[in-house]
């Protein structure tokens, strides 16, 4: 397939690339071999994903890289967006200059799908710094009738091994080749790179080892614990394969009281996992660290949730009873891995200046894409930093998705979905989800909430919301609006699509910016957007859009009077509470109700 493809292009001198994730790179790996084993320049872009085994999961771990890594290919992380963007150029080029292929990986789904502020090189600018003569020579050993090599020879035991280990050279210049590239990229963007990151206390007593994009959480409660008089430190490759041994050393001094490795993979049977195996490897080769105590555990498996107060309870594990083997995100009652809790719920990524906003919708309703072009609109007509990420099941059409956007002055790097009581601007494009999903607890206090529904009154909301939601809306002080967003798509011409008539409510209500201009460049996009299907269709759009406003209603509800309703749960938990079979109560309600991560594993 593409690997085969990619294997015969660069064989025969072209430059060539592919991008994969999971099985589909598992397909990949006997062609892997080969191209590695015949020191054949190219690059493969990874969407890191889990591999289907207990179940199917379409969504983001290390599993799949960590299957392919005893390929021969140098393998980068990237941690950010951003990072991808450079991580990518350091890639391409380095494989030139080395000869050796390279894997350049993600974290699925968090990284890849996420949308975020980046600053991009332009093609002059990449030009400038491909390796000419590199690029020169690797054309010229492409396979050619005028220029008869052998390449694919089958080897007995009397060479075999020789023939093998005499590629050692090339491994071992690579680390330095990419560095000295990662300088170079550096030079052009002005944003450091390194084969090794380090963040914290230069002389720590706690550290912890991790990749890709959690990285950036971890090193986000950072300052927390130094506040506390503590000396924690994060350290990160870049590069995974070849392992950089020196470069490890170098930022983890003898000194240290614990080192954490955390890896984003399981490997059943295994004595550890990978990052694990080669940290404490690096460290018990050098008599100096002797004393130091290595503890290992997994999380963020199948896209799995990895939060600043998570990352905060591997520091504390560190300083405390020090449990190895465990696990962090989940509640293990069966082999009892998992962390306690953190005493706080700390949200050290978002800066304060940032405005976190909650989008609820239907897969197929057209919310995710309004949403992506929200995200656009406001990052590239304004100055805030933007960041968007869409949490949709897998079965897609006619489940629920959430649409999770920040917008702020300062750069974003937050990796993880909005945390309850911190959505400043809270929507609802599909009614029964009102009953069904406990959307308000996310909402900051003195927020605003808009629900697509016929409710325009006070009295007809008194009459048919659940208690549950006004209770929540008066004790939080938030300001509500209606929009029946339904009948003014039915009325357009739009059936069931509601996303730009609560898009329109969006950059009314929000004050991400002036709403004059959004609606401008909102109108812009939507007539890029369905140019393509005709104007019939951009112009139903165009008239949802202006109906919208007229159809939006303030609710002045009655605070006092909400705020003291009876405690009652939502309208769907009665549903599952009781059921006969312990499945549906334990499993499949709080699954619908998108509180699975709060079951434990029995």
């Amino acid at each position: 397939g593409a690997a085969g493809a990619l294997h015969g292009a660069v064989a025969a001198g072209g430059l060539g690339t592919t991008f994969t994730s999971s099985q589909g790179l598992l397909l990949m790996i006997p062609n892997m071999y080969k191209i590695a084993g015949e020191l054949l320049p190219c690059v493969m872009h990874v969407a890191a994903r889990a591999v289907a085994g207990e179940a199917l999961s379409i969504f983001g771990d290390h599993q799949d890289v960590m299957a392919a890594r005893a390929c021969g290919w140098g393998m980068l992380s990237s941690q950010t967006v951003q990072d991808c963007h450079d991580m990518a150029l350091v890639a391409h080029i380095a494989t030139l200059k080395a000869r050796v292929p390279i894997v350049h990986f993600q974290d699925g789904f968090r990284t890849s799908h996420e949308i975020n502020t980046v600053e991009s090189l332009s093609g002059n600018q990449i030009a400038q710094l491909i390796p000419q003569e590199a690029l020169a020579a690797h054309r010229q050993s492409g396979l050619s009738p005028l220029r008869p090599i052998m390449r694919g020879s089958n080897q007995n035991p009397d060479v075999y091994m020789q023939a093998v280990e005499s590629a050692n050279v090339y491994y071992d210049r690579l680390p330095s080749v990419i560095e000295e590239t990662m300088e170079e990229v550096s030079a052009l963007t002005g944003r450091p790179l390194s084969l090794v990151r380090h963040f914290g206390d230069s002389d720590p007593d706690h550290v912890i080892v991790m990749m890709g994009s959690a990285t950036r959480v971890t090193e986000s409660v950072v300052d927390h614990f130094t506040a506390r008089g503590e000396k924690v430190a994060v350290v990160s490759p870049a590069l995974f394969r070849p392992w950089p041994t020196k470069q490890i050393l170098e930022h983890v001094p003898a000194t240290v009281k614990t080192v954490t490795v955390l890896d984003r993979t399981k490997e059943h049977g295994s004595y550890r996992e990978p990052l694990f195996l080669d940290v404490a490897a690096t460290l018990q080769a050098d008599t100096a660290y002797s004393g130091v105590t290595i503890l290992g555990g997994r999380y963020g498996l199948g896209s799995k949730e990895y939060t600043p107060s998570m990352a905060a309870s591997v520091f504390e594990n560190a300083m405390g009873p020090r449990k190895d083997r465990f696990t962090v995100g989940i509640e293990d009652d069966v082999t009892f891995t998992s962390l306690p809790s953190y005493s706080q719920m700390l949200d050290t990524c978002v800066p304060q200046s940032t405005t976190q906003c909650l989008f609820f919708g239907l897969a197929g309703d057209g919310t995710v894409g309004a949403n992506k072009n929200a995200v656009k609109i406001i990052g590239d007509n304004t100055d805030l930093k933007g960041q968007a990420y869409f949490a949709y099941s897998s079965v897609k059409a006619g489940t629920p998705t959430v649409s999770h956007m920040r917008f702020g002055p300062e750069s974003l790097e937050a990796p993880y979905l909005t945390l309850p009581d911190s959505a400043a601007y809270l929507a609802c494009a599909f009614p029964e989800h009102i009953n069904n999903l406990d959307m308000l607890c996310y909402a900051k206090p003195g927020g605003t909430f808009v629900l697509n529904s016929p409710l325009s009154t006070v009295e007809a909301c008194e009459a048919k919301l659940p208690t549950y939601v006004k209770k929540q809306i008066a004790k939080k002080g938030i300001t509500f609006y209606t929009i029946d967003a339904s009948r003014v798509a039915v009325e357009a011409g739009l059936g069931k699509l509601t996303n730009n008539i609560m898009q329109t409510a969006f950059f009314k209500l929000s004050s991400v910016m002036p709403e004059e201009e959004a609606m401008g460049y909102f109108k812009d996009s939507m007539k890029k957007t369905y140019s393509k299907h005709g104007d019939l269709v951009v112009s139903k759009n165009l008239q949802a859009v202006a109906n919208a406003l007229d159809n939006l209603k303030r609710i002045d509800y009655p605070a006092d009077a909400w705020a003291n309703l009876p405690d009652e749960p939502l309208p769907i938990a009665e549903k599952y509470q009781g059921h006969a079979m312990q499945f549906v109560e334990q499993v499949q309600g709080p699954m619908v109700m998108l509180r699975g991560d709060e079951i434990p594993v029995s």
